[in-house]
């Protein structure tokens, strides 16, 4: 058995900060607050890390001490500014954009769509698109059904589909369009 020592947690867990802290950025759209998101998990992470099995999925384990540290700060925001949040059908019907479509695609357009989603979409698209955990570790990381992950990840797309759509026909690429029903 090894030793759980400072270098061998760095080995393991700090190799995987900057993707945290991109993750982290994207779900709480604040870089205090996604600094404070990444300190908090690597802290459990020390303090967990003896029961951690070396030579498993090390990014996986962190990223589901991400995702419940990230649960417990939107509770926390939750309940100090008692905001209620909307339905997700209604919550998409209200975020129809009327903004004139720009020339060219940039990584502005398509990070503003994926901020746009509900956290509970944006959190799976970024676990299964930006950092290509397969379903079942999407599932185990949210601690959510296999079912839940899918049915997410598909509306997410749609959703991202539609926000895109204008974008992508201004390149001329009509199958990315997304007929939006009235």
């Amino acid at each position: 058995m090894t030793e759980i020592t400072p270098e061998v947690f760095e080995n393991e867990a700090m190799q995987h900060i900057n993707d945290l802290y991109r993750t982290a950025m994207r779900l709480t759209m604040n870089k205090t607050d996604a600094d404070d998101l990444v300190q908090e998990t690597y802290m459990q992470a020390w303090r967990s890390f003896d029961r951690y099995e070396l030579g498993t999925n090390c990014r996986a384990w962190l990223y589901k001490i991400l995702f419940n540290k990230f649960d417990h700060y939107r509770r926390k925001k939750y309940t100090q500014s008692k905001y209620v949040q909307e339905a997700d059908e209604l919550v998409f019907e209200l975020s129809a954009s009327t903004q004139p479509v720009p020339e060219n695609l940039t990584d502005r357009e398509v990070i503003a769509a994926l901020e746009k989603l509900p956290e509970h979409y944006r959190s799976v698209v970024l676990l299964a698109d930006l950092h290509e955990f397969d379903y079942k570790e999407v599932a185990q990381i949210l601690e959510i059904p296999i079912g839940t992950v899918m049915s997410r990840l598909s509306r997410a797309r749609t959703q991202l589909k539609k926000s895109l759509a204008g974008v992508a026909g201004g390149y001329g690429i009509r199958s990315a369009q997304v007929s939006v029903a009235a």
